[in-house]
């Protein structure tokens, strides 16, 4: 199972929110590429990005900053965030992105994935953002009557590299993560399933691996590594065991 560090973009500095909410951002940097060189230097062998301004302007915005991190890394770098179609695809590719997220796009224009996936295959990842199991869209801002494990389903066939399903109740809380309904996810589907929102305690990764062989395959780490909540280095060894 493999930990990715999340970096959280807003107004070209590394925030964290509390269930998605732009107004509690917590800046925890002003340069996001330092943050990135950090946890690549703790041992990340792959880096989460999101454009958080993105997801509200329905484009990506801080692409500058993304640039610049890939000039600086040399691991895979995911980016989420305002990619609703074929040409942002193309030109975060470009950038150097080896995986893009697609969220809300998932849900409004679910042909966008399968061309996606067709386009680039491999380098497709779909971020599944729920509250209570149903799906929501647009920077979290609009809750569907999706439900997330629905949606999942739709794209078995599509060839998406894996789901980035994220408990927005839990998100920036340290309340630990939803691994029952992980789980749940990642046993009905064929596509890997990376868990997100809430991670708080070492406890937690133990309990994600112990449903490798339902399908999930990491967790992504954000308040937790940035409060010292949880060691970057020490999760990625356990991850990895």
């Amino acid at each position: 199972m493999v930990i990715l560090p999340a970096i959280d973009m807003k107004d070209g500095q590394c925030v964290r929110l509390v269930q998605g909410d732009m107004n509690q951002a917590t800046v925890f940097s002003a340069n996001p590429v330092e943050m990135a060189q950090r946890w690549v230097s703790e041992g990340a062998e792959i880096l989460h990005l999101v454009d958080l301004n993105g997801a509200f302007a329905k484009k990506p915005v801080n692409l500058e900053v993304v640039r610049q991190i890939l000039t600086t890394v040399d691991v895979p770098v995911e980016l989420g965030g305002g990619i609703r179609d074929m040409a942002t695809l193309e030109s975060v590719f470009a950038l150097g992105v080896h995986y893009a997220i697609i969220g809300t796009a998932a849900v409004s224009n679910p042909e966008l994935v399968r061309d996606a996936c067709r386009e680039w295959p491999g380098r497709i990842r779909v971020g599944i953002d729920a509250r209570g199991g149903m799906v929501a869209v647009n920077g979290w801002a609009e809750v569907t009557d999706v439900l997330a494990t629905e949606l999942a389903s739709r794209f078995a066939d599509y060839g998406v590299d894996a789901i980035i399903y994220t408990d927005i109740a839990r998100d920036g809380l340290l309340k630990g993560v939803n691994v029952a309904e992980c789980a749940r996810m990642a046993s009905g589907i064929s596509i890997p399933v990376i868990a997100s929102g809430g991670l708080a305690t070492l406890d937690d990764i133990r309990q994600l691996k112990l449903h490798e062989a339902d399908g999930i395959s990491g967790v992504i780490a954000g308040k937790a590594i940035y409060t010292g909540a949880i060691d970057l280095a020490e999760a990625i060894a356990l991850a990895s065991r």
